[in-house]
């Protein structure tokens, strides 16, 4: 399990500092990381090699920045566990979150310049740091290493598509719907995220309540407001602040804009044994 190989990583990772260059036994830890992650998952054996030999572990606590808007990143990386957040500091000085980074993502701008968002660690994280340069040139000689990250690009174009229809709801309550719907299909393998249980989906919320406002473009307020408003519909249930019991994925659905949220591929399979009955 991707979650024992990264926990042992982690650990390794803690031992030595987090950084700097691995011991044998970090870079056995790190090929093992590798070999789950969904993004290294296709590639060849000598490839993989190739990249857990060339890779540091980097770790990060919550709040700490890994790349700044508009730096030249001198590595690619691939995240091993917690959540990073991309984020852009618009002309008047708001802060917008455009996206999550999750176990297997990977990020940095290959053969290109300086990054677009700020990336910072919504939580404490962990991941590989493949030297930019070194990396370039691997791809340039392995295939499947170049289909890899423009499968990543494609998932990460297709996560853009999600958010905006997701955003596109003018009801705060359907944001937060059509969140905690992504959450339970697109971050399923997501080990720590979700949690099946007698009484329906209990859902671990990945981030503080102040990012959660920022990716869904509202405030904390009106995010608290809209699940007590769910809650005493009857659709969920507030475990605590950050777990979510999903009761009722039928109405959920319809607070999310069924019409809208059907037209999101992963999440077709989740309401196909849910469809409102209209």
């Amino acid at each position: 399990m991707i979650k024992a190989k990264v926990a042992r990583l982690a650990n390794l990772a803690r031992q030595s500092g987090g950084t700097g260059d691995m011991t044998g036994k970090t870079r056995k830890g790190t090929r093992l990381a590798l070999s789950g992650s969904t993004a290294f998952s296709q590639l060849r054996p000598e490839t993989r090699d190739a990249l857990e030999a060339m890779c540091r572990a980097k770790s990060y606590r919550a709040g700490q920045t890994v790349i700044h808007a508009q730096e030249h990143s001198g590595f690619i990386g691939c995240v091993l566990s917690g959540i990073l957040r991309m984020q852009k500091t618009l002309a008047d000085g708001r802060e917008h979150i455009v996206g999550l980074l999750v176990e297997g993502d990977t990020f940095g701008r290959v053969f290109d310049g300086a990054a677009e968002f700020t990336i910072e660690a919504a939580t404490d994280a962990e991941f590989c740091a493949f030297p930019r340069t070194k990396f370039e040139a691997l791809m340039t000689r392995a295939p499947d290493l170049e289909r890899a990250i423009l499968l990543n690009i494609t998932n990460e174009l297709d996560r853009a598509r999600e958010w905006l229809i997701i955003l596109s709801n003018q009801k705060i309550a359907g944001r937060i719907s059509g969140f905690l719907l992504l959450l339970c299909s697109r971050f399923r393998d997501i080990d720590h995220i979700l949690q099946p249980s007698p009484e329906g989906i209990e859902v671990k919320i990945p981030i503080n309540r102040a990012d959660l406002a920022h990716l869904l473009g509202t405030r904390p307020e009106s995010i608290s407001r809209s699940l007590h408003s769910l809650r005493d519909q009857g659709v969920i249930d507030i475990l605590e602040p950050d777990r979510i019991l999903i009761r009722d994925t039928k109405a959920l659905a319809l607070a999310a804009d069924v019409d809208e949220i059907e037209a999101i591929s992963t999440l077709q399979d989740l309401l196909k044994n849910h469809r409102p009955e209209h």
